[in-house]
């Protein structure tokens, strides 16, 4: 079983910048695509970047366009999001896992709060 740490969210001020990290355990995850996802009380988990597992290829979400960047380190299998010129809208529970099926289990995420 493959299991998912995120890590690396807090209190933030708009404007400012955070890096997340998701540590990756066990065999299998890196399939395909890898991304991070978001998710907000009342509202379903967004995808917001992705990146290819072969080849390091990137995609963003429209919202995030420009601030976001995704990366990876296979050799610690840890997959990142850089986050800069943060905005309140960006507050949110931020989680790692593949992008399609089969998913792994997902983690517990981590909270990310901006404040103005």
């Amino acid at each position: 079983q493959v299991q998912l740490v995120e890590s690396g969210g807090g209190l933030v001020q708009a404007g400012r910048s955070l890096r997340l990290s998701c540590a990756a355990s066990g065999s299998g995850f890196w399939f395909n695509f890898l991304g991070w996802y978001r998710q907000v009380p009342g509202k379903s988990r967004e995808l917001v970047a992705r990146i290819a597992a072969s080849g390091g290829g990137t995609e963003y979400a429209d919202s995030v366009k420009g601030r976001f960047t995704i990366s990876r380190d296979s050799a610690k299998n840890t997959v990142y999001l850089q986050m800069n010129s943060l905005k309140r809208e960006d507050t949110a529970v931020y989680y790692c896992n593949r992008v399609g099926s089969p998913y792994v289990s997902w983690g517990q995420g981590t909270q990310v709060t901006v404040f103005s």
